[in-house]
């Protein structure tokens, strides 16, 4: 695979091609990311940031600096891996309208695309935990937005309706059911409104991107070492991060399976991901935060829902599609997962309420 990577990035750092070795890595579709190992032996993560999703590459390299400023100063032992300063002083380098930074290799540690045990769920579901506990006393307000609206469900309907007013005949009738579910479940929308100025329902320094990938795990035990991929690290509220865990761990199958018979709930993961999350956070989170815990699943699932229902209806010009009706089959996914949330709500909200006490 050929790099495409000019040397002048290396030597920011200190490296050229003769002291260095290079392999892009990672199954992210955002930033394209590269092992970069020197011939003493050293490893670090070499990372080109996508500009077309994070407009201010240097919000992200400052939100990170502050929050990893405030974790070394209150809590020096805890292992966040924040980008390696260039030689010029900066987290974020700057070359020919593209933006890198350097980041700690973390060794004997793994990151899954699929979870296959419980135990991971438990894990990840703890470590996403534990890093919004040690920001609790965080002022959310000091950091800057990396994606702007990026979790406002009252923004993706409107964009939802918007692209509904636009689509053609053609796409508005192979998503007839799909479009009288998402408009009939816009209860959840005024029921979030309901909570949302709450004094006790405040503004955190969320990660906003909870899946698996996104934190490491030991080799050995599968035990939680660190989270990773901080570019979406902004103020936001906790049903981000835990509804993007429901979202994601629940399902043995992902959002791209047709067959919608596969798509349920795995209580075991469920409860594993809950107890995980709510071992570090119980303390921390508030009585109205509390009520909320199943409802974040049904927030971030219906979001994702809205989203590829609507990127269909404008004819497919966000997420990459392999078939024209894959945004289309993908919401379909996403309605069934939240219709297993409301169907299994009691059995749930029993395993939250045993979490909880």
């Amino acid at each position: 695979m050929e790099l495409s990577i000019d040397e002048n990035i290396l030597k920011a750092y200190g490296y050229n091609f003769e002291t260095v070795a290079l392999h892009q890595i990672g199954s992210g579709h955002i930033n394209r990311t590269y092992l970069l190992s020197t011939h003493s032996d050293e490893k670090y993560i070499l990372q080109n940031i996508n500009t077309q999703v994070f407009k201010d590459p240097f919000a992200i390299a400052n939100n990170i600096k502050l929050v990893a400023d405030y974790l070394k100063l209150n809590f020096p032992d805890y292992l966040f891996p924040a980008p390696i300063a260039a030689l010029n002083g900066e987290l974020m380098f700057q070359y020919q309208n593209e933006y890198w930074r350097l980041l700690p290799f973390v060794q004997d540690t793994i990151a899954f695309d699929t979870l296959s045990d419980s135990k991971q769920a438990y894990e990840a579901a703890k470590q996403f935990g534990k890093l919004s506990r040690l920001l609790n006393n965080y002022d959310a307000s000091t950091l800057k937005p990396t994606i702007p609206g990026f979790h406002d469900l009252a923004w993706r309907y409107e964009q939802f309706t918007f692209a509904l007013s636009k689509s053609t005949t053609v796409f508005k009738e192979k998503a007839k059911q799909e479009i009288e579910t998402a408009l009939h479940h816009h209860f959840i929308i005024a029921y979030y409104r309901s909570y949302e100025h709450r004094q006790d329902f405040p503004n955190r320094v969320m990660h906003h991107d909870t899946k698996i990938s996104n934190v490491l795990l030991k080799e050995n035990n599968f035990e939680g070492v660190c989270v990773i991929d901080l570019d979406t690290l902004m103020p936001g509220k906790f049903i981000s991060d835990l509804g993007d865990m429901m979202r994601t761990y629940l399902c043995a199958f992902s959002e791209n399976e047709k067959d919608l018979s596969k798509i349920n709930i795995r209580l075991d993961y469920f409860k594993a991901t809950i107890k995980g999350y709510l071992f570090e956070m119980a303390s921390t989170l508030t009585g109205t935060e509390k009520e909320l815990v199943l409802f974040s699943g049904k927030y971030m699932i219906y979001m994702q829902a809205l989203r590829f229902l609507t990127d269909y209806l404008n004819g497919s010009d966000y997420y990459p599609i392999s078939y024209p009706e894959q945004n289309l089959d993908r919401a379909k996914n996403q309605f069934k997962l939240l219709s297993e949330l409301f169907e299994n709500e009691k059995t749930l909200q029993d395993i939250i309420e045993e979490c909880l006490s």
